[in-house]
């Protein structure tokens, strides 16, 4: 019979041959991922290690000169350190209010956007503008339009409503030119939240809308206890991205104020570029940055742990 002719390769040798194909293909992708890990560990690890080195010594960038081992002295310092503690103070105060602002207007734009029949790209690009346009930019911009003689804000205020009898120095003053840093942290990141929010949004089955209306639910009660519960991890996400983004502010504040007047717009990472690149105690803004890190861990993780359940349809 033919098919008598047909030879059987004996179980342990195919066995074999596909022990030697897939370890060509694990071969294959660790070649793939050479590149990238080498650039990783190039740019990510070594600089994350040498900086935590540099926050151990009162570091010296002369040549020739030795650079003196400290410990933790750095690390010490910065909780006797009071400009820290301003610093720390206005970094917590900036996330507290341009982090709920951004959720709040976010969500309030993502239902309407959902709720458009047509129209719907053209709001969300127009939106999602100030996300991509380059903080330098804005930064400027916001400084023009909140300054004390020529800015765009006082000119209307005074001049057009006439609701101020002289020009207000926005920035001069701590108080307000926190309110101007903290107003384009929010216009600025509305966009991005609202993304999220409207793609999470139309991923609620909408049955479950209807049926919660046949049980005679009025819109807000449908919002607050179908769409927010389903929405939770997507609320946790941006929670946990925004208060990320809200102790890395530095560029509104560095190019806006520059931390002035007197240190009362401080940020961390204002005062640790400060530290390091003005003042040259890299070992101290080296020690500043792992303070920061340590931070956003804890709060993230705080954040992760307590506010993220499950979603049950």
């Amino acid at each position: 019979m033919a098919t008598s002719k047909i030879s059987h390769r004996p179980l342990g040798k195919v066995c074999v041959m596909n022990r030697a194909l897939r370890r060509q293909q694990i071969q294959a992708a660790y070649l793939f991922m050479l590149p990238g890990l080498i650039f990783f560990l190039t740019f990510q690890i070594y600089p994350l290690i040498k900086a935590f080195q540099i926050s151990l010594y009162r570091w010296e960038i002369m040549p020739g000169r030795a650079s003196q081992f400290l410990g933790l002295a750095n690390y010490l310092r910065a909780f006797q350190d009071p400009i820290f503690w301003l610093a720390m103070r206005n970094t917590a105060l900036y996330t507290l209010v341009t982090v709920p602002g951004q959720m709040v207007l976010a969500m309030v734009v993502a239902l309407a956007l959902n709720r458009l029949v047509w129209g719907r790209v053209l709001f969300r690009t127009v939106y999602y503008l100030p996300v991509i346009t380059s903080w330098v930019v804005v930064s400027l911009l916001f400084k023009f339009l909140f300054n004390s003689q020529a800015g765009l804000i006082n000119f209307v205020l005074k001049d057009l409503l006439h609701l101020t009898s002289n020009y207000i120095p926005w920035l001069q003053n701590p108080g307000t030119a926190l309110i101007a840093i903290m107003t384009l942290g929010i216009w600025k990141g509305i966009g991005w939240s609202m993304v999220i929010f409207l793609a999470a949004l139309q991923g609620i089955p909408v049955e479950l809308h209807e049926a919660a209306a046949i049980d005679g639910a009025s819109r807000w009660q449908r919002f607050w206890h179908v769409t927010l519960p389903l929405m939770r991890p997507t609320l946790v996400f941006v929670l946990v991205m925004l208060t990320i983004g809200g102790f890395n502010v530095f560029i509104p504040v560095y190019l806006i104020t520059g931390g002035e007047p007197m240190h009362r717009t401080e940020t961390i990472l204002t005062y640790m570029y400060n530290e390091a690149f003005n003042f040259l105690d890299f070992g101290y803004g080296a020690a500043l940055s792992y303070l920061l890190a340590a931070i956003i861990f804890v709060l993230s993780f705080l954040q992760i742990r307590f506010l993220r359940r499950p979603v049950e349809f």
